[in-house]
């Protein structure tokens, strides 16, 4: 079993930054990589961003680059995303994800074993 906790949700103006941190605790060395994903209020969750523990490959979303930036520390079993010129449209549940498995495919959450519970976005205009 892998534990995920997010932290580093709140409250921001347009413009601002909020920075998450994902710390995983458990079997970490089961995990190939990690992501992030969002859900909207009356939508779907989606993919944010993605990276592998051992050599960093990193993969977003066309809606956030640029704009966002997952980082790991693999010391401290944590995973961030760094969130600058946020909008609106990003407010959200924003969650991590671990994926166990290599392989093709990193934006469909079927692919993540274990997830947290959720950290809440809220950007105002």
């Amino acid at each position: 079993q892998v534990r995920l906790v997010e932290s580093g949700g709140g409250l921001v103006q347009a413009g601002g930054s909020l920075r998450l941190s994902c710390a995983a605790s458990g079997r970490t060395f089961s995990s190939y990589a990690m992501g992030w994903f969002r859900q909207a209020p009356g939508k779907e969750r989606a993919f944010v961003a993605y990276i592998t523990w051992t050599v960093g490959t990193t993969y977003y979303a066309d809606s956030v680059k640029g704009r966002f930036t997952i980082s790991r520390d693999n010391a401290k079993n944590t995973v961030y995303l760094q969130m600058n010129s946020l909008k609106p449209e990003d407010t959200a549940v924003y969650y991590c994800a671990a994926k166990t498995a290599q392989g093709i495919g990193v934006t469909s959450e079927e692919l993540y074993d274990y997830w947290g519970q959720g950290t809440q976005v809220t950007v105002s205009s």
